[in-house]
């Protein structure tokens, strides 16, 4: 998967005034002790750091690196924890929680939880991911400027992905899903190729965040796979064959579907595509299985029957 690249602590000038914001990591000097914490500064600005987000005692003028987000109270504040995920960096993240109303909190190494808002998870809650799942993201700050997550984009996949040779076809391969459209989902594997997987090669609705094993049907030239996540084409025909015969003998030997019926019918009736209902019955009309006659598929009587 994705890995991060070492971040470097960001140096605030001393001259500096009003440009603390969240997503920096940088180092500061404690100003002041209270009760319940530190007064820490860079130049002429000032953030609180709470004892329970300090590593170690503190003193006065110890210099500390901290990480900078908004509290529960909407506050700027410090911690001494760094987050998995920094300004300008992607990574996977993984899901902790899940709020209809607002959106996923993603796990990034300090102790408030990321959000990753609504707006930016697809449509179908089908879709949305599941704690555990792991979603590829980076920061971004809200009007307010707090921090959320956002999703990888296209062209972030594609500077980091690697190119997939024709040694690749008919492997097996493990990916995730960072992102889900309405033809299918894209996938980065472990070895960081592109996998798309159209939805009429999927086992089910894939979900934002789902790591599945899928079989390389396809390497483009352009380095990128497409994958199946069903039995090779040999192997699926004889088990949709076999499906719809016994659909035809549960019904008499005869059913009002043939390759002219629509593909929502089809799909609604078998759980299959048209493409594959089409492979299926070819297979049993070739065999002299079945026929089709007046809009209607009949098992074919032979005189030993």
């Amino acid at each position: 998967m994705y890995k991060k690249t070492k971040r470097e602590p960001q140096k605030v000038a001393t001259a500096a005034t009003g440009n603390l914001q969240a997503g920096m990591t940088l180092e500061m000097k404690v100003a002041r002790k209270t009760e319940i914490g530190y007064f820490l500064r860079a130049g002429d600005d000032e953030v609180f750091l709470h004892e329970k987000e300090a590593h170690e005692r503190l003193h006065l003028d110890d210099e500390v690196e901290v990480f900078l987000y908004h509290d529960h109270e909407n506050r700027l504040a410090a911690t001494m924890d760094m987050p998995y995920v920094g300004m300008g960096e992607y990574g996977w993240l993984e899901v902790v929680d899940i709020s209809p109303r607002m959106g996923v909190f993603l796990d990034n190494g300090i102790k408030k939880d990321l959000l990753l808002f609504v707006d930016d998870l697809p449509k179908l809650s089908d879709e949305w991911p599941r704690p555990r799942d792991q979603i590829l993201v980076t920061l971004k700050q809200d009007k307010l400027g707090r921090l959320l997550a956002k999703p990888v984009t296209e062209n972030e996949v594609t500077k980091i992905a690697a190119m997939a040779g024709a040694e690749m076809l008919n492997k097996q391969v493990e990916g995730t899903v960072y992102k889900v459209i309405a033809a299918g989902a894209f996938l980065l594997t472990e070895d960081e190729h592109i996998l798309f997987i159209h939805r009429d090669e999927m086992v089910g609705r894939l979900r934002l965040g789902q790591t599945v094993t899928s079989r390389i049907s396809y390497v483009r030239e352009d380095g990128r796979l497409n994958g199946s996540m069903k039995e090779r084409k040999e192997v699926q025909y004889g088990e949709d064959a076999d499906k719809l015969l016994r659909y035809l003998i549960n019904r008499d030997g005869a059913m009002p579907y043939t390759d002219s019926t629509e593909p929502d019918i089809i799909r609604e009736k078998f759980q299959m595509s048209k493409s594959s209902f089409k492979r299926a019955l070819g297979k049993l009309m070739k065999e002299r299985r079945v026929e089709q006659v007046d809009g209607w598929t009949k098992i074919v009587r032979h005189e030993e029957d």
